[in-house]
Order: C-alpha cells, then structure tokens, then sequence
C-alpha cells in the first residue's frame, strides 16, 4: 500500500470522529436533552480548553520522548472510550465533564495527524506542499460521510453519533501503529537551556512581531469557526418551528445540507498550492475573513424558499473560509519552523486557533445569544403567533414536549426562540473586523519562490 494511500486512510478516519457528532450535536443538545445555550456554549469551549495545552504538551512529548504514532494511537483509544460512555449521562454538568475529557484526548490528535503525514511524506522525498492537500481533502471527505451517516440513520439528535465517533476512534488508534515510525527529533539534551529541554522551545515564535500576529489572528479567526460549528445545523433545524417552513428540506435533511460545507472543502482544499504561490500567505488569510463575512451574512437573509439559494452558497463559502485559514495555517506554520520544534509549533497553531479561539467564541457568543437575541415566551399562543404556526407542527411537539400548559395557555416552563438573523449579522460584523484589522496589521511579502 502507498503512503499517500495509508496517510488517506488516517485523515479520513481523523476527521470522520469529529464529523460523526459535531455538527449535529446542538440537536442532541437542544432537542432531545433540552438543556440551556449558556451550557451549550460552556460544551463547545471544551475543544478550546483542551486545545490550550494538550496540543502543545503533546507536540513536546513527540518531539522529544516517544513516537507520534503511539502517542495518537494512546489518545485515539482513551477518547473512544470516553465518547463510548457519553449516551449514558443525564445531567448537563456530568455531560461537559465527559466531552471535555473526550476533547483532552482528541484535539492533539489534530496537530500530531499533520506531523505524522509531514513526516512520513518527507520520507518518501515528497512535496508536502503540493501532495498533502490532496491527502488532506480525504479528511473533509471522511467529516462529510459521517454526517451523512449519523443524519441518514436517524442519529443526528441521539446518543448513537457518540457510539459511533468512539468505534471509530479505538479503530483508527489501532490503525496508527501500523504507520511509518515519526520518532522524537529533538530528545538530546547535551548543551541545550532549561528551556530547549524542557521541550518549549515553539513557544520563542512568539518574539517574531509576524509570527505573533500570525497566531493572534488565527485566534480570532478560530472564534469564527466555533460559532458555525456550534449553531450551524441548530440554525437550520429551527427552520422547522415556522410554519411556512416545516416541511421543508433543509429542515428534514439539516445535517445533509450542512455537509455541502465540507463538500465545498475538498475543492478549495485542492486550489491552496495555487493560491498560496499566486497570492501568499497574507492574501490568502484575508480572503478566508472575508469568506467569514459572507458565510454568516448569507446565513442571515437566508429561508428554506426564496432565500435557499443564500443558504446553500454560505455552505459553499465555507470551504474557503475553513481552508484557506486552517490547511494554509498549518503548511504556513510548517515552513516557517524547523522540524525539531515541529509537532510543537503545530500545537501551538492549535492552541491558538481550536484553543483559544474556540473558548473566546464558544463561551462569548452563548452569552451574547442569551443575553441579546432569545425571546422567552410564557403563553402557548404568544409563542405560536410568532412563528405562525400551530400545536399539529412536530418541531413546535418536541420544543413543548414535557413542558404543561393548561387552557388559560401559560406554560410551567418558559420557551426561549433565537433570533437568528441577528445572531449571524452580529457575527458578519465581528469577522469583517477582524478582517480590516488583519489587512492593516499584518505585514508580508510575498515570495512565489518561498511557497
């Protein structure tokens, strides 16, 4: 078997974990649990938590004492177990502590899957420029399929897409002894400082003025991809609660829809030699933020009818806005360094980006919605004339499910709505920010012969 064979096979189980429950786990969360969007928030700042120092630990534990093959396979095995146990839990609290331990053990694997295919493609004297996108898009691949997956099988608002990201992640553990040995290139201590052995030598990127603005940038821009994550498929399934719209596609087939997002990757994923030797890492960056404007501003002005063209080319965009922020990163961060520090310097990327960036947008923007964009209703029929439907609507069913109401219609617990086209505005604003600031800030030029 090729390597770029065996280093596919890696990404697309890497990323086919992650697919299996992330986007769809605001269904889980909010429709079969009905827990609250404070706690929603706290949930996704769990990879954000665990992202600001297992990445780096573990790139330093790699670099220096043990293979980072098996060191990813120890984390994929311990975080399949955990996510095993997560359908098991009935309290919200018990349910963040088990996703954060699940998180512990999964977001090094990110950084350590790009050190282990560097590697093993630097050992076959190959590009890793030019042939590790094409290797890559097999992880966008393997996200997409296990959405369509968890949604096809009825599992986007169960506990079974935790069975099924924790059976595939012992797997792939399994799997990863069998890759080419990726041993610590940085394990001597002979005339080096406390620093150097202590293995934080990555950490001295942050005295280079580009390189620090590079990885406060890419804080920002990881806050951005958290809010689609976190409420994209949400967003869509409320679609379901207007009446007008109950039926329609996008609702019954939310997950799907939001697939086109991954989809869009793989193509953009392809196009990134190109863009970075045209137009260079700063371009680059820059028309991934804009990428964010357009991706939350479609969304805003979006419908399930006249508007579902918008909905379906903010899917679209999306890939451009991921890849030519997440995979340029890493390759940018790659060429930049020297392989001693390598799985550190790719933590340290993660840190800031899935770490946190993703607590920053993961915990803020669940108390901006709460605070700014939810209405409560406290009387059925206040809560039905608002969105123009009727007690028949199963979406309007299962938000009332549990919850008592008697023939004066105040209900025992109050119903809280989103309102969504001001959430995705506020967010487009907050990237359109970002992405003047980076223009103005970020100085570099471009080198076609440097890419």
């Amino acid at each position: 078997m090729s390597i770029k064979l065996r280093l596919i096979i890696l990404v697309f189980l890497q990323f086919f974990i992650w697919g299996a429950w992330m986007i769809t786990i605001g269904n889980y969360w909010f429709e079969t649990k009905h827990w609250g969007n404070i706690e929603f928030g706290a949930i996704f700042s769990t990879m954000g938590i665990a992202s600001i120092f297992m990445p780096t630990l573990c790139g330093i534990v790699a670099d220096r004492w043990i293979n980072a093959e098996r060191l990813y396979a120890i984390l994929h095995t311990l975080g399949g177990i955990t996510f095993l146990a997560i359908p098991f839990i009935e309290t919200s609290s018990t349910f963040f502590w088990a996703i954060l331990v699940a998180m512990i053990f999964y977001m090094p694997t990110i950084a350590l899957t790009y050190s282990i295919s560097y590697n093993a493609l630097e050992k076959n004297n190959l590009d890793i420029v030019k042939d590790y996108p094409p290797i890559r898009v097999w992880g966008t691949i393997g996200f997409i399929v296990a959405m369509w997956v968890t949604n096809l099988s009825g599992n986007k608002a169960s506990g079974n897409q935790f069975i099924i990201a924790g059976t595939v992640a012992i797997l792939l553990g399994i799997y990863s002894l069998s890759l080419p040995k990726c041993p610590p290139q940085n394990n001597t201590s002979q005339n080096k400082s406390l620093v150097q052995i202590l293995g934080l030598d990555a950490f001295s990127l942050f005295k280079n003025y580009k390189m620090m603005l590079f990885f406060l940038f890419s804080m920002f821009l990881g806050a951005a991809l958290q809010l689609t994550n976190a409420y994209g498929d949400t967003f869509l399934s409320d679609f379901g609660l207007i009446g007008e719209y109950q039926n329609s596609l996008i609702v019954r087939y939310s997950t799907l829809i939001m697939s086109i997002s991954q989809i869009s990757e793989t193509m953009f994923i392809l196009a990134i030699p190109f863009f970075l030797k045209k137009f260079g890492i700063k371009n680059v960056m820059l028309i991934s933020m804009v990428a964010w404007v357009f991706r939350f501003g479609l969304f805003a002005f979006g419908d399930p009818t006249q508007g579902l063209w918008m909905l379906l080319l903010s899917c679209i965009v999306y890939g451009m806005a991921f890849d030519f922020f997440n995979v340029s990163g890493s390759l940018f961060v790659e060429s930049t360094t020297n392989a001693k520090i390598r799985s550190s310097a790719q933590g340290l990327f993660m840190m800031m980006t899935n770490g946190f960036g993703a607590i920053f947008g993961s915990l803020i923007s669940g108390f901006i919605i709460q605070k700014f964009f939810t209405l409560e209703f406290t009387q059925v029929n206040d809560l039905l004339s608002y969105l123009h439907t009727d007690l028949n609507n199963p979406a309007i069913k299962n938000l009332l499910s549990g919850n008592e109401f008697g023939e004066n219609g105040i209900l025992k617990n109050p119903v809280e709505i989103k309102e969504w086209k001001n959430i995705w505005i506020t967010f487009a604003s907050y990237s359109l920010i970002v992405a003047v600031l980076f223009a103005v800030l970020f100085k570099h030029k471009h080198k076609p012969q440097d890419q």
